[in-house]
């Protein structure tokens, strides 16, 4: 069975989330981040990506990580790219092209979008008071981020999805990539097509799911 290493409070979520598209079963192995812990080394701290066992499996000490048939992997990105290829469609490919298409878009929401992403997430979406010189960081990386949130919400106005017009693994990357930035209103609303397909994506069952399971975990 395949093992995911990782809270659902983690980018193991996207994993989990295809997991439950596929009916794909799974262990979960809920180690936590370390900088989350006030002392992630004491004797009586909770496994964590300090832990000496867990680094014995990621040696970058970062999560998630899956077990799948002697396969050791870690970089949620790759690691759904794989797990989709090999359960094939829907939300893996059916061919070469399509292969490149989920890709594609996987590598530009790492390169393009998630950096920005996660700055909204870290500096506006946890509702702390931002001082000036976060105010301009956020406002920064909106901008920065409205480049290529154009151009995935053309493609999704005139496809329905990234790739081939049905929903993928391309999705699910994306969809929990815009997710850091989805509560910095004055940055999304200006992408219908893209706030349209968020709503829709995280209305699948598979998606509300993950989600229960997440909420269900310590903050």
């Amino acid at each position: 069975m395949l093992t995911i290493h990782g809270v659902t409070r983690s980018r193991a979520s996207r994993i989990i989330w295809l997991c439950h598209e596929i009916g794909l079963p799974f262990r979960q192995n809920p180690v936590i981040q370390a900088y989350r812990l006030a002392d992630p080394d004491a004797p009586d701290a909770p496994l964590n990506t300090h832990s000496d066992s867990f680094r014995k499996l990621s040696p970058a000490g970062s999560i998630p990580v899956i077990e799948d048939d002697g396969l050791v992997m870690s970089e949620s990105y790759a690691i759904n790219l794989y797990l989709a290829r090999k359960h094939g469609a829907p939300f893996g490919p059916e061919d070469a092209e399509e292969d490149a298409g989920m890709m594609q878009w996987s590598f530009y929401a790492a390169t393009a979008v998630e950096p920005d992403a996660l700055t909204l997430l870290f500096l506006h979406d946890r509702g702390q008071q931002q001082n000036g010189e976060d105010q301009a960081i956020i406002a920064n990386a909106a901008e920065r981020l409205v480049r290529p949130l154009k151009v995935i919400d053309d493609q999704i106005s005139r496809h329905g999805h990234l790739v081939k017009g049905r929903f993928t693994v391309a999705d699910i990357n994306m969809a929990e990539t815009i997710r850091y930035a989805q509560s910095y209103a004055p940055l999304i609303e200006q992408f219908p097509a893209i706030r349209q397909w968020l709503d829709d994506a995280q209305a699948r069952p598979a998606f509300q799911k993950m989600w229960q399971a997440r909420l269900a975990e310590s903050a």
